[in-house]
């Protein structure tokens, strides 16, 4: 015992790490004990992780202004004042990682999204007036519905994603009911929102929006990272009309919804009306497009988007992305995706059947190029396009004349008209709901057990380093044209 040493911890779980490290059994020990163990393992684990990540990162930082300094020939004098402001910031950086945000500092403006565990609502910090997008989950909800896992996976991939195709995370943090994640709002609204605007995108357009599509996933993969959930409610767009990829709350594990069991044993059905027996294209679009805001908000949701592999449950890997991509290219361009039906298990049973279910109607005409790379996208993983590498992608025909370097500095396809920086004219109107407002927990709900299970949410508070000395400033990309 001499040589184990446990810095900075309480009493309680001071006694509990001596446990750990002592001669008792496991068997022995009560589900108490033994839950005290776990939680104190994951308390050290985070707290010694944390100070070498700090650590690293700080060194990073100062590695980069080093560089920049000597790309930008300054002068000794020069860089002298540069490292002194570099340090001012880091110590205002350290000074700010120690307060602790709370839902106070937030000015709640209005709900601009709504899901099966949550919601997501324009907000705005008091303290400096930047506006953000804040991402609200019940943890009630979280530990009932085994989310805990999804939850951190996104967290964490919000942290290590520093991406101009990722949707930025500047804050996180949580209190007794709720986790939160504090984003940059996107004006643009989301993928889903424009497609059921619009009857379809042009070939021009789909080119675009796809391309762009493709870079963002690939971002992703570069990281080692599948996000296994690309449908066009995760493609956000900025004030610009750029694509952004959210919710990557699949990228470790999978949910219960994306397992074959989970659609043989539904008895979800969706409206009566949401039928596609003997419609021709047009009629299938407009009923998609009445019931898809439904599916969204569900638990359920829709397996319009998930790759037969990933059903299988037989091994898959980064190329399940692309196949998602391919379905939405099919619905950009067709007005609905191709294997939409009445319920979500007609809609499984016809991806698995692809073979014979991914038809393109005539009395839509979409070029021969269209064709063949959705057929690339959606067909065996074995012979996907992309399985050599993004370049594959890239060098498709379809893809003919677009300027990979420079797509995001050149303009969207579609522009976005953006009045102010809390502009939210591109999302839907929702109603005010109670998921701020303090509950009394009675003995049958599941908010009385997790009390005793809020460790498991250790670690999640976050604060990111740029942006957050900026007081008073708007940043430039939540400036309205930005």
């Amino acid at each position: 015992m001499s040589n184990v040493f446990f810095p900075l911890l309480p009493p309680s779980l001071f006694l509990v790490a001596m446990a750990m490290t002592g001669p008792t059994p496991c068997s022995s020990m009560s589900n108490h004990t033994k839950e005290r163990v776990t939680m104190t393992k994951v308390t050290l684990e985070n707290f010694y992780s944390n100070l070498i990540a700090q650590h690293e990162e700080r060194e990073m930082r100062q590695k980069k202004l080093e560089k920049v300094m000597e790309e930008e020939g300054l002068k000794d004098e020069e860089k002298r004042l540069r490292r002194s402001a570099h340090a001012r910031k880091e110590t205002e950086f350290l000074r700010l990682k120690r307060t602790r945000l709370g839902l106070e500092d937030f000015e709640s403006l209005k709900v601009i999204g709504r899901g099966a565990f949550g919601e997501v609502r324009l907000v705005q910090k008091k303290d400096t007036g930047h506006v953000y997008a804040m991402k609200i989950l019940r943890k009630a909800d979280m530990l009932e519905k085994e989310q805990v896992g999804h939850i951190r996976a996104e967290r964490d991939i919000l942290v290590e994603a520093d991406s101009l195709w990722v949707v930025k995370m500047f804050y996180s943090f949580q209190d007794k009911l709720n986790l939160y994640l504090i984003m940059e709002f996107l004006p643009g609204g989301d993928m889903m929102t424009l497609l059921m605007k619009k009857d379809t995108l042009t070939e021009e357009e789909t080119q675009f929006y796809i391309a762009e599509t493709v870079l963002a996933i690939d971002s992703i993969h570069q990281l080692g990272f599948i996000h296994r959930d690309i449908k066009p409610d995760n493609l956000l767009l900025d004030s610009k009309g750029h694509v952004k990829l959210s919710d990557f709350g699949l990228c470790t594990g999978l949910k219960k919804a994306h397992r074959t069991e989970f659609y043989r044993n539904l008895n979800h059905s969706l409206p009566s009306d949401f039928t596609f027996q003997n419609m021709n294209s047009k009629r299938k679009a407009e009923t998609w497009k009445r019931n898809r805001r439904q599916l969204a908000f569900s638990t359920v949701g829709t397996p319009d988007y998930i790759a037969p592999e990933v059903f299988m449950q037989t091994g898959y890997n980064k190329l399940c992305d692309w196949w998602s991509l391919g379905v939405i290219m099919y619905e950009m361009l067709i007005g609905y995706p191709p294997f939409c039906s009445e319920t979500p298990q007609e809609t499984y049973k016809k991806v698995m059947n692809w073979k014979e279910t991914l038809i393109f109607p005539p009395e839509v005409p979409i070029s021969e190029k269209a064709k063949d790379l959705i057929l690339r996208f959606c067909c065996e993983w074995e012979h996907r396009i992309g399985a050599p590498g993004v370049e594959e992608i890239k060098g498709n025909p379809f893809f003919e004349g677009v300027d990979w370097e420079h797509i995001r500095e050149r303009p969207a396809a579609i522009s976005i008209e953006i009045k102010s920086i809390d502009d939210t004219s591109n999302f839907d109107e929702f109603p005010e709901s109670d998921i701020l407002k303090p509950t009394v927990a009675t003995s049958n709900h599941p908010e009385t057990d997790y009390k005793n299970k809020d460790w498991v949410f250790i670690n999640y508070t976050y604060k990111r380093f740029e942006g957050l000395t900026a007081r008073g400033a708007i940043p430039s990309y939540m400036k309205a044209g930005k």
